[in-house]
């Protein structure tokens, strides 16, 4: 008996440790390992991941209008993320009412969204609404405000106001950093469970209505010599510029020079900010940029001018590195726009979260496209009704996007890890409402658009339409969608062969583990595949060639 003993505690013992070796290789793995640790932005191979609670997070979000953070409007904030079934609330918080005088501080906002965050069991992205929002400095204390020789705007080409912060104003710099950073370390005290996934220094910063700054300070600098840390290879490379180039803004920049020079400017300011708060608390931050036509390459006077658009995030990677993330905020139509500002914000040093898009119906397509492209999270803008419709109305406006974070919470935490290990592909209807094909190794798949209507199939109306597919080995998959149907043909060593689906499986995710439905057979699956309808599906396929 003595000996059975002992072999049974030494087994329980290589057990044990068995188990420890897998729970530190997976912590290793992640680069984390238990709860109540900081968000962090992780990256392996070009695509990134966040970690919440030390394993990988996929904010469903919401964004709330700009003027709801308020205890009054919060009310009908709450009702909405409840009802289009969020797990993240993106919510700003404002300079003006936390530093109502200069250097004396107001966090009562803070511990309101903090509180009501808890109550709610959702996340929180704060924004810093601060020297920047949407081009203009409206945000700023009443304080500054009055106060424009010490705190000025940009002056435009011929000497006109513009109603735009100056980047090259130290001491406003220092104050909106001074308070970032006063943010940033009551954060840290009062958050330690972290509520608060990110922050977003300041919102949409750059200038409408002129390039640069053309005041006479602005010029002196722009007649100087472009800075060190934009002169090094790396960056004049991704600007297409020679890697040996050197001298002023106009000479080593020619006709970009004024963009360049406001997108740097705006950035090391904001780079400061943030360097500011990163030092007291390294919760993740980003910066979102006010698009600009990703295809034609259009004048900076045409769009906001100094934002992190397309053509200068390497002036901001340079200018800015305390900033994790630049994110684009999507309001261009068309889907050929879209994925190609998708396309360009995901990028091997640049995590893809899109944190402000169009709630309008035919936005919503374009969060599978965020997943496949390793995005790390997706948020329509206004999605409280703000005075403007019923609560009601405002529950159908959102109701597409509240059909998929339904379906998608359950299994949020597995796919934030497929789209880490590139396991997902995902097209969307276009406008000519052509099908799409997406290659899968031994496999093609193939997915048309519309509503079935007895033998035929109607167009959609509007382009809203999509399809996911989650590859979990050479002949098994998940099929996710909306308005579509599925077809797969061989490829590789199996084209040629006769082939057949070995099981269709309807079900949803419980526990990180799909459970069953139903087995679709026979009108189901007979006509090439499984069709889906208006409410988003999913569907465990195994195909087998012979």
């Amino acid at each position: 008996m003595m000996i059975l003993m002992k072999n049974n505690f030494k087994m329980i013992q290589k057990a044990a440790l068995s188990c420890s070796i897998l729970l530190m290789a997976f912590g290793t793995a992640w680069g984390q390992s238990s709860a109540k640790i900081i968000p962090k932005i992780i990256e392996k191979n070009g695509r990134h991941a966040l970690l919440v609670d030390g394993e990988p997070y996929l904010i469903l979000g919401g964004q709330a209008h700009n003027s709801s953070a308020w205890p009054g409007m919060m009310p009908q904030v709450w009702s909405a993320i409840k009802s289009m079934n969020a797990n993240t609330l993106e919510v700003p918080i404002y300079w003006e009412q936390i530093e109502p005088q200069p250097g004396k501080f107001n966090f009562s906002l803070i511990d309101t969204l903090l509180k009501q965050g808890r109550e709610h069991n959702v996340r929180l992205v704060l924004l810093w609404f601060a020297t920047w929002k949407n081009g203009s400095n409206h945000y700023m204390p009443e304080w500054m405000k009055k106060d424009p020789v010490k705190y000025p705007n940009i002056t435009g080409k011929n000497g006109q106001p513009v109603d735009s912060p100056s980047p090259h104003t130290q001491a406003a710099m220092e104050a909106d950093a001074k308070a970032f950073a006063a943010v940033m370390s009551y954060l840290k005290k009062a958050d330690p469970q972290y509520t608060v996934l990110m922050v977003q220094v300041q919102n949409e910063p750059g200038s409408w209505g002129s390039v640069r700054d053309f005041s006479p300070s602005a010029q002196t600098l722009f007649d100087g010599q472009v800075p060190a840390e934009l002169l090094k290879p790396e960056a004049l490379k991704a600007l297409n510029r020679p890697t040996d180039a050197k001298g002023t803004w106009q000479k080593v920049f020619g006709a970009d020079a004024d963009e360049y020079f406001h997108a740097w400017s705006v950035a090391r300011y904001i780079g400061y900010v943030a360097a500011a708060g990163k030092a007291v608390n390294k919760l993740p931050m980003y910066v979102n940029a006010a698009l600009r036509d990703p295809i034609t390459n259009p004048s900076a006077s045409t769009y906001e001018s100094g934002g992190p658009t397309d053509n200068v995030i390497p002036i901001w990677k340079a200018a800015a590195p305390s900033i994790d993330l630049f994110a684009p905020d999507i309001y261009l139509s068309g889907s050929d726009k879209v994925l190609k500002v998708l396309e360009l914000y995901s990028r091997p040093d640049n995590a893809l979260f899109v944190p402000e898009i169009s709630s309008s119906e035919e936005y919503t397509r374009y969060f599978y496209s965020v997943l496949a492209s390793g995005g790390i999270g997706f948020s329509p803008f206004g999605i409280d009704r703000n005075n403007l419709a019923t609560e009601e109305e405002n529950e159908a406006r959102l109701a597409l996007v509240s059909q998929e974070y339904a379906m998608v919470r359950p299994m949020m935490r597995e796919l934030a890890k497929w789209a880490f290990n590139g396991k997902i592909s995902a097209v969307v209807e276009r406008e000519d409402h052509a099908e799409q094909t997406i290659d899968l190794g031994l496999w093609q798949a193939t997915i048309s658009f519309g509503a079935a209507r007895r033998n035929t199939v109607q167009v959609n109306p509007k382009p809203v339409s999509k399809a996911m597919v989650v590859q979990l080995g050479e002949n098994e998959f998940l099929l996710i969608g909306t308005l579509c149907h599925f077809t797969f043909s061989p490829l590789g060593t199996n084209a040629g062969k006769a082939w057949q689906y070995l099981n269709v499986e309807e079900g949803t995710y419980e526990n990180g583990k799909f459970k069953l439905f139903r087995i679709l057979n026979g009108d189901e699956t007979d006509w090439g595949g499984p069709r889906v309808g208006a409410v988003p599906t999913v569907l465990h396929a195994t195909l087998v060639a012979r």
